[in-house]
């Protein structure tokens, strides 16, 4: 069966997964987007942009150099053609990058996308953002730094806002140059944007585009290409209805702070699929600080160093209907992740994760509503419930860890088929304010904690194996 076709289904036929969970919590489903999604197809060319640099040339600053001694961006970088291109392209269709000989890169400062239109960049070329802060500064000095300031002192590299239906497409790679020294007056300095990430730990906040940012924009579409090196967040997805990744490569250093690979808020039908992810953040993050979030579909994924797939911290205007399936974590920070606390706090529902893979995780399953408790006199009260774990295999050890509020803002969890694939003694496994059911399926953990409670009985027997489904990144 084709993967399309295959996906397709899983989206519009969901089933329950366990005969203890009771009838009104299956009646609750579906928890997945709400569309029916299909592999994207490429649109038609508008435009064929020819690279003019070598990647050397790309990188090396003299090309940034030449522009700040001319006094603009414009002489010297690609921005201007590339977003003169997007303006004048059709609805459904595409700006397409294309290599010429041995010139395989372009170099950008912002762009933005228009309704419609897909920036299409192709095999074996790279679109690399500048280096120099100022190209992205809101202000005057406002990026490239750390202040006290809110971080929002830095357009985004690529910004999609009230752009319906635009897309990002191709074989080839978008680079944020995250770890490269920051160009200022055409020199380089001593600090990268990470850097700045690593600065703001003790003080204020980075200043540092995202790679790209959409907010009020329906029906985005990536496809196939390769995002690398962020500044910061890789993918910002805000106040949209309709996003589909797919077969997409997000690649950056653990190391990296504050790389969240992408982060949907305040949004609904979302689907991630068939992608690989590595960055020095969460891979997905779903939050709902200013509107509700809900209807994910996160299938077929794989997952390797970072935070893993989060829900939070920010939850206070809910976050509702997900479905995480066939995911491999293969050495993350965190595995499956949902946290907030009573200063940002909501309500989290109905969010099912099957068929899992974790090994090496320090904490392969962190549920936690009082994570960096802001103090006393707060009431956005988190509470996480008609949580269903199927057929999730652990091996490394680690926390797995469900901490609810309090007596009577809890956790609800459903386990069935949740296995240490090697000793249950080498994780610490601790339930707080939490009622847990155990399923038809085995479950080996044994939880410690107050005020928790346990429906079911623990069952042995053995799950299928994970042994396929850890692979290489591409």
């Amino acid at each position: 069966m084709p993967i399309a076709q295959h996906l397709s289904l899983r989206l519009t036929a969901p089933v329950c997964l366990a005969a203890a969970l009771s009838a009104p919590l299956c009646a609750h489903l579906p928890a997945q987007d709400t569309r029916t999604v299909k592999e994207p197809s490429v649109p038609p060319t508008c435009v064929t942009l020819k690279a003019a640099l070598t990647a050397a040339s790309a990188t090396s600053g003299e090309v940034e150099a030449r522009a700040d001694k001319a006094g603009s961006a414009d002489p010297a970088l690609d921005t201007a053609r590339i977003q003169q291109a997007i303006d004048h392209c059709e609805h459904g269709h595409a700006v397409e990058l294309v290599a010429n000989g041995a010139d395989t890169a372009f170099l950008i400062g912002p762009i933005a996308l228009r309704p419609g239109v897909t920036l299409l960049v192709d095999k074996g070329v790279t679109l690399f953002a500048s280096r120099n802060p100022e190209f992205f500064a809101i202000k005057p000095g406002s990026c490239g730094v750390v202040n006290d300031e809110t971080a929002d002192g830095c357009k985004p590299l690529i910004s999609i806002r009230s752009a319906s239906s635009a897309g990002i497409m191709g074989d080839g790679i978008i680079d944020g140059q995250g770890g490269q020294s920051l160009l200022f007056g055409g020199k380089p300095s001593f600090k990268s944007w990470w850097d700045l990430a690593d600065d703001a730990r003790s003080v204020g906040h980075q200043q540092a585009p995202r790679l790209i940012d959409v907010d009020l924009s329906d029906s985005l579409t990536l496809y196939r290409i390769t995002l690398r090196n962020s500044p910061g967040t890789h993918l910002a997805f805000h106040r949209g209805d309709g996003l589909t990744v797919w077969a997409v490569k997000i690649d950056t250093p653990k190391s990296a702070r504050n790389t969240d690979g992408i982060d949907p808020a305040q949004a609904r039908n979302i689907t991630i699929a068939q992608s690989y992810i590595r960055t020095g953040d969460s891979a997905v993050d779903l939050k709902a600080g200013d509107g509700p979030t809900g209807n994910v579909s996160i299938l077929h994924n794989h997952i390797y160093w970072g935070r893993g797939v989060s829900i939070g911290g920010e939850t206070n205007a809910g976050v509702s209907g997900v479905r995480v399936e066939d995911l491999s974590l293969d050495g993350t920070d965190f595995g499956l992740r949902i946290t907030s606390n009573a200063g940002h706090g909501g309500l989290v529902e109905d969010v099912t994760y099957e068929d899992i893979c974790i090994r090496d995780s320090k904490a392969p399953i962190f549920f936690d509503t009082t994570f960096a408790f802001p103090g006393k006199g707060v009431d956005l009260v988190p509470v996480y419930q008609g949580l269903r774990l199927h057929d999730v295999r652990i091996a490394g050890g680690g926390k797995v860890q469900f901490n609810g509020f309090d007596a009577t803002d809890r956790i609800t969890v459903a386990l069935d088929g949740v296995l240490a694939l090697d000793s249950p003694d080498k994780y610490r496994a601790q339930a707080i304010h939490t009622d847990l059911t155990f399923g038809s399926g085995p479950v080996n953990f044994v939880f410690t904690g107050d005020d928790s409670t346990v429906t079911g009985k623990e069952v042995t027997g053995r799950l299928p194996s994970c042994a396929a489904k850890f692979v290489p990144f591409p």
